[in-house]
């Protein structure tokens, strides 16, 4: 036989034999400048966002069924490299380091770059409209790597709405969005506004959540209905103050601290807002706490009310249902079983209706407990994950 021939039937052998050995598992990089205060758990720093909740519950997630995992975070202080959970922490820039507009360039983009490198992933996944969409894009592209956006709220694929202040960041954000190898949207709204605003297909994979090894199952004896979030005006937290001040007979607890692009908006919303609850008897407004000490909030809620402009899929949900917490909501993000209400009266009536009713609550309960999981659970986001990542592969 020619050697020639030898060689292309051996060539075709090794093809065959590695099309039908399993895939390995890639190494995954997850850039998230803002997530180290979550994923180390370190209670001295109040930054706790949706976003960086959810990338610290994946990033562990993956570690622990065998895919090497990687993380991006800003500089906190923390070693470089660092390990958490079996979790590789490589850190860019402090956030008000170098001399302002120059910064852009030096020390941002050239540590984040430098980060992107040393990380050596296959795939880059970054979540949360930002102009390190463009960059990571960029970074694949030119490195042979694989990138991935998933996206954090409503307003993300919607034009002019993005949570993003300046013109640059915008125009590297859309670009990132154009070049990125797949999107991942939380709901079918974002899937849509995706594709009618960008041209994009995106695949949806809901949000996960992990429920911490105390987590309790609600009960009709818990009395606290609960509202969790940072302290925004987008979030309408005085909404809920409305209701506990039309219910006094309930007992109501806020928790959050104050949003630092909210208070350049708005100065002195964050002190309004604790005055007038230190005001309500039937409020307790705890201000930021630590994840750890959120959820064990959660291990007593009867209810979650949230009263937000707009979401994604907002954590706190996933938290609720975990645990057979209904919810009830001013924002309507594709869940049957999330009680939805216009304005502060229906919003009352419909917290007083499901604490008033037990059948009611009791129905709710199981219910939203049993869409949690069948759509949120670690099993079922880790499936739909692999699906995509052997796509990409």
């Amino acid at each position: 036989m020619p050697a020639a021939l030898r060689e292309a039937r051996g060539a075709a052998q090794a093809r065959a034999q590695s099309a039908a050995a399993p895939l390995s598992k890639p190494h995954l990089c997850f850039v998230a400048p803002y997530v180290w205060p979550v994923l180390s758990r370190d209670p001295n720093i109040q930054v706790v966002g949706g976003a960086e909740v959810q990338q610290s519950i994946l990033a562990r997630l993956f570690a622990e069924n065998g895919y090497a995992v990687s993380v991006i975070t800003l500089d906190y202080g923390q070693p470089d490299p660092a390990m958490i959970d079996g979790i590789t922490v490589h850190k860019a820039y402090r956030e008000r380091a170098g001399i302002p507009v120059l910064r852009f360039v030096h020390p941002r983009l050239t540590t984040m770059w430098r980060a992107l490198r040393a990380a050596r992933a296959d795939l880059y996944y970054q979540r949360s409209s930002d102009m390190w969409t463009g960059v990571v894009a960029e970074f694949c592209r030119r490195h042979g790597k694989r990138s991935i956006y998933a996206g954090a709220s409503d307003r993300d694929f919607e034009i002019g709405q993005e949570q993003i202040t300046l013109a640059r960041d915008r125009w590297l954000y859309r670009r990132g969005l154009a070049r990125v190898d797949r999107i991942v949207a939380q709901n079918p709204f974002q899937l849509e506004s995706c594709r009618r605003n960008h041209q994009r297909e995106a695949l949806v994979i809901p949000s996960c959540y992990v429920p911490p090894a105390h987590a309790r199952r609600a009960s009709l004896e818990h009395d606290c209905v609960l509202w969790v979030g940072t302290i925004h005006d987008y979030k309408r937290p005085h909404w809920f103050l409305d209701i506990a001040e039309r219910l006094p007979h309930r007992r109501f607890v806020m928790i959050g601290g104050p949003s630092v692009g909210g208070e350049r908006l708005k100065p002195g919303y964050f002190e309004a807002l604790r005055a007038r609850a230190a005001g309500l008897p039937n409020v307790e407004f705890t201000g930021f706490l630590p994840l750890a000490d959120v959820e064990r909030w959660f291990d007593r809620a009867r209810l979650l009310v949230l009263t937000s402009v707009y979401e994604g899929m907002p954590n706190v949900f996933l938290q609720a249902w975990a645990r057979g917490v209904p919810t009830v909501a001013s924002v309507d993000v594709g869940a049957p079983v999330n009680t939805v209400f216009t304005d502060v009266p229906s919003g009352t009536a419909r917290v007083e209706t499901l604490l008033s009713d037990s059948a009611l609550w009791t129905q709710a309960s199981h219910d939203c407990l049993a869409h949690f999981e069948r759509n949120h659970s670690a099993a079922e986001v880790l499936a739909r994950y692999a699906r995509l990542f052997d796509e990409l592969a």
